[in-house]
């Protein structure tokens, strides 16, 4: 399958992360689905694409954070597009410090896990069937090390939100280990952001998107988790679709 006839479905899409891929994606000459709550996120992702790749980029407003929000998307885009071939998880925010656990209330508490983790198994469970017999298909997952470790006090919430990903991205792939689809983890142990923002200990998000497209054109691995803890690891997952 040439990569002009493959369809990606970039999941939050319209944030930092998420539009370096989907510029890359279009570079490479995927066709490029993106779904957001708010239209003025994806009218902002239209204008930092040049113009040449707005013929293959589609945009729709849904919601991916409940099951009925993430089926009636994936209906959408399928009526839109016909189908899909890849799908990219990046949802979330990369930042979250607002104080310790006991000033902080259960309310909030739900809002990061609907953002960090919730939202990333609702539109799995619409998107996955879409790509999971695929053979051609893939399943890009996007997370960083905050699960891992508390960055800074006053993070805890978002450690935790993190930490919920990391853990169902390894369910993921051990519950379904032998899909003809190739299912990954890219781990970004970097702060992102977009060039003009940039500072000690983060990377472009143009980069990491160069790299993401990478991996899921080259559809080189599988069940793997490809960490880049450096520009260096970017480069290398470019060039080569895989650590």
């Amino acid at each position: 399958m040439s990569v002009s006839e493959r369809v990606a479905v970039v999941l939050g899409g319209a944030g930092t992360v998420g539009s370096g891929i989907v510029k890359s994606l279009l570079e490479k000459g995927f066709r490029v689905a993106v779904i957001s709550r708010d239209g003025s996120r994806l009218e902002k992702l239209k204008r930092f694409l040049p113009a040449s790749l707005q013929d293959r980029l589609h945009t729709l407003v849904g919601d991916v954070g409940s099951e009925e929000g993430a089926e009636a998307a994936g209906e959408a885009v399928l009526k839109t597009l016909g189908k899909v071939t890849d799908v990219v998880s990046c949802l979330g925010f990369s930042w979250w410090q607002e104080g310790p656990p006991h000033t902080q209330s259960l309310e909030e508490l739900q809002r990061v896990l609907d953002t960090l983790l919730l939202s990333t198994f609702t539109s799995w469970k619409a998107f996955f069937p879409l790509v999971r017999d695929n053979p051609s298909g893939s399943y890009t997952l996007i997370t960083g090390g905050a699960g891992e470790h508390l960055l800074l006090p006053g993070t805890g919430f978002l450690t935790l939100g993190a930490a919920g990903a990391l853990a169902f991205c390894r369910v993921l792939r051990e519950e379904y280990p032998e899909i003809p689809c190739k299912l990954n983890e890219v781990k970004i142990d970097m702060g992102v952001a977009t060039p003009e923002h940039l500072g000690p200990g983060y990377v472009s998000h143009l980069e990491v998107g160069e790299a993401v497209a990478s991996l899921v054109e080259k559809r080189r691995v599988s069940h793997a988790v490809l960490t880049a803890s450096s520009p260096a690891d970017l480069k290398t997952l470019t060039a080569e679709g895989k650590l």
